[in-house]
């Protein structure tokens, strides 16, 4: 009786958290912002520092090469 019982019990507490997770809405911006975070996240090990890093000045380059 005590498995039955458990049963049933974890049986609704599974679909009343299904009906709560189904009627969940996420605005738009959470998902604009998900989305960012996802690309910077995936790449992270890419290197994104080198694209913010400045660059020599075409002054700079002809200076060291003579």
């Amino acid at each position: 009786m005590q498995v039955w019982l458990t049963s049933v019990v974890v049986l609704f507490i599974a679909v009343q958290i299904f009906q709560l997770i189904k009627g969940f809405f996420v605005p738009l911006p959470f998902y604009i912002l998900g989305g960012a975070f996802l690309a910077i996240a995936s790449n992270y090990d890419k290197g994104i520092m080198t694209v913010f890093k400045s660059k020599e000045s075409p002054d700079d380059q002809s200076n060291t090469k003579s």
